[in-house]
This record gives structure tokens, C-alpha cells and sequence, in this order.
């Protein structure tokens, strides 16, 4: 019913990344297809960055706060295990007393929280859902590995959920494959990074003199790339049969913003019309994990490259390895 989206002020352009890394402007993008990418400063954290998407969403939605029925966050970047960082956002909405939750599914993050939504409403346990994706992948972010300095930015990006004559969400294609759940990855737990804590004796030292560190992100690229382009292609087209239509119906195809050369593989897999506009709003914004998809909806719609009625094939994908993928109608 709305989707709303908030990108940080700050601009880190491919020349900044070059002054931590020893590569080029060149090879950046043509590997990951990003030549800038959005990291937030101080103020802009998960939270504020969550409520100004939200917000937007549900202005646009057209219902007031206190309407919102649940409100679900997808991030693997709010570093406090508990509490959920959902419940700050849903009080700063005005949301009331909603049920309000964290998901960790990565960058597939908001196609499970749309699932979620769409089960609650269509079971009547809330009429109206916000599903937020939100990172702040700068905290996790190694800016001396030349293989991920340059691919990973922050933002938030937020959609309404609600009751519809017709169905606006199709059937939800999801999964998971454990069996590769080092491809990406935390490079240490947090106790491992500050020492663990014994019941009785307290914190102890970290595993080695000078060995702790804060953890960051880490990937195996050519790994991660073979499951993208071979294995979801396959799960975005199940998404598109069981929505019952061929990819020519489509008005927009919005994948996760992981990789240029992973949209353009996946676009040929699915044998895509040249037509059929593609976001490709990772060549301003970077990867936002679970927050790229909503960004990315929100910018073809500004752009007029997608039209709201517009049908959208959607799918996220990411460290689990996780996916999930669906047919949406454009606010």
C-alpha cells in the first residue's frame, strides 16, 4: 500500500575506497557495477534511518501510525541482541502498543518479512503490517579487505502491508541451504571478538593478546555468484509460476541490489525482455543487504521507470545462504 525509503547523507565515492585499498575505479565497477555508495554518520542510525522509511510509507499508505497493526524489521546490523530495536521504532512511529519484532534473514531479509506481513493479515491478526529492512553495513564493514571494502552500503527501506479485494503479494518462493553458511559470514562471534563471560569468574580475556578485533563481514564471491545467478534464477521463476504469469507480464524486475554482473546473469537466465525495466540501484547506493530492495522500489517508482498497478518479481537473497522471492503489485 506504500513503500518509503532513506538514504544516508554521506556519499563514499569509488576514490575514497581507493585510499583504503590498493585497486581502481575501474576494477570496482566492473565487478560490483557501484561507483558511490551511502554510509551514515552518527545520528543516522538503525532506528532513525528505520522511522524516516516507515514514515514514509505509511503517509503514503494513506493511514495514521496508530493503525499499524505489527511492525517487523529485517537487519543484521543492530548490535544489541536484545532488545529487538523494532519496539524503539514502533514507539517513535506512534504505532501504540503493536507487536513489534526483529528478523535476521540478511538481504533476504524483507521478502520474509513481506511473508510474515502478508500471514498476518490475511489471517486477521493485524490489518495493517510495516515490514522494514534497515542496515547500517558500514559497522560491519573490513575497509582493508579489498574483497568487500568496496561493496557494502547503508540505508532503510520500508513497505505497508494490508487487506486488498485482490491478492497484491503472491506466494512466497523461500529457502534456505545451511550447508553454505560460511560463504558469508561474521568473521568472529562476538565473544570470540571481546572475550567470553564465565558464569562464575566473569569476562575473560580475548582468545589471544592482541587478537581481538570487531567483527566484519566476509564473502567468497565466486562462490556466492554461482548460487545467485544459477540457483535463484531458478527460485525467481518459480515465484513467476506460482503467480500464475510469464515474465513479459512483468511492469519491473527488482532484485537484491548484491552485484550488477549477478542482475545481468539473472536477467539472461530468466530470459527477460529487453522491455522489462530492472532496478539497478546499486551503482548509487551499494549493497544494503535486507534494505535494498525496498530502496530500489521506492527509486523506479520516483523515477517513473515502474508505475504503481505495476507487477514486480522481487527477489532477495543472501548469507544462510537464505532466499526468497515473490510477485508484488506496486503501490
Amino acid at each position: 500500500m506504500g513503500v518509503g525509503g532513506y538514504r544516508p547523507v554521506r556519499v563514499i565515492p569509488n576514490s575514497e575506497v581507493l585510499e583504503w585499498i590498493d585497486s581502481s575505479d575501474e576494477w570496482i565497477r566492473t565487478r560490483s557495477g557501484i561507483t558511490e555508495r551511502r554510509w551514515a554518520g552518527p545520528e543516522e542510525t538503525v532506528a532513525e534511518m528505520s522511522v524516516q522509511a516507515a514514515g514514509k510509507a505509511i503517509a503514503q499508505a494513506g493511514i495514521a501510525p496508530e493503525q499499524i497493526g505489527a511492525v517487523i524489521v529485517a537487519t543484521v546490523s543492530h548490535l544489541k541482541q536484545t532488545p529487538a530495536i523494532a519496539t524503539e521504532i514502533a514507539l517513535r512511529l506512534g504505532c501504540g502498543t503493536a507487536p513489534a519484532f526483529d528478523i535476521s534473514a540478511a538481504c533476504a531479509g524483507f521478502g520474509y518479512g513481506l511473508g510474515i506481513a502478508d500471514g498476518l493479515v490475511r489471517s486477521g491478526s493485524a490489518e495493517y503490517v510495516v515490514v522494514i529492512g534497515v542496515e547500517r553495513l558500514s559497522d560491519l564493514t573490513d575497509v582493508t579487505d579489498r574483497s568487500t571494502a568496496f561493496i557494502f552500503g547503508d540505508g532503510a527501506g520500508a513497505a505497508v502491508v494490508g487487506p486488498s479485494d485482490t491478492p497484491g503479494i503472491g506466494k512466497l518462493v523461500w529457502g534456505s541451504d545451511g550447508a553454505q553458511k560460511d560463504v558469508i559470514s561474521q568473521t568472529e562471534a562476538w565473544d570470540t571478538a571481546f572475550g567470553k563471560v564465565d558464569a562464575v569468574n566473569g569476562p575473560s580475556e580475548a582468545h589471544e593478546e592482541g587478537t581481538s578485533s570487531w567483527p566484519a563481514l566476509r564473502m567468497e564471491g565466486q562462490a556466492v555468484f554461482r548460487w545467485a545467478v544459477w540457483d535463484m534464477a531458478k527460485a525467481a521463476q518459480k515465484a513467476l509460476d506460482a503467480a500464475g504469469i510469464t515474465a513479459d507480464q512483468l511492469g519491473a524486475f527488482i532484485p537484491h541490489q548484491a552485484n550488477m554482473r549477478i542482475i545481468d546473469a539473472m536477467i539472461k537466465a530468466l530470459k527477460l525482455p529487453p522491455n522489462i525495466p530492472v532496478a539497478r540501484d546499486i551503482a548509487e547506493t551499494g549493497n544494503t543487504s535486507a534494505a535494498s530492495i525496498p530502496l530500489a522500489m521506492e527509486r523506479m517508482l520516483q523515477t517513473g521507470e515502474a508505475k504503481s498497478g505495476d507487477l514486480a518479481l522481487i527477489i532477495g537473497f543472501g548469507a544462510g545462504l537464505v532466499y526468497a522471492a515473490t510477485v508484488v503489485t506496486l503501490p
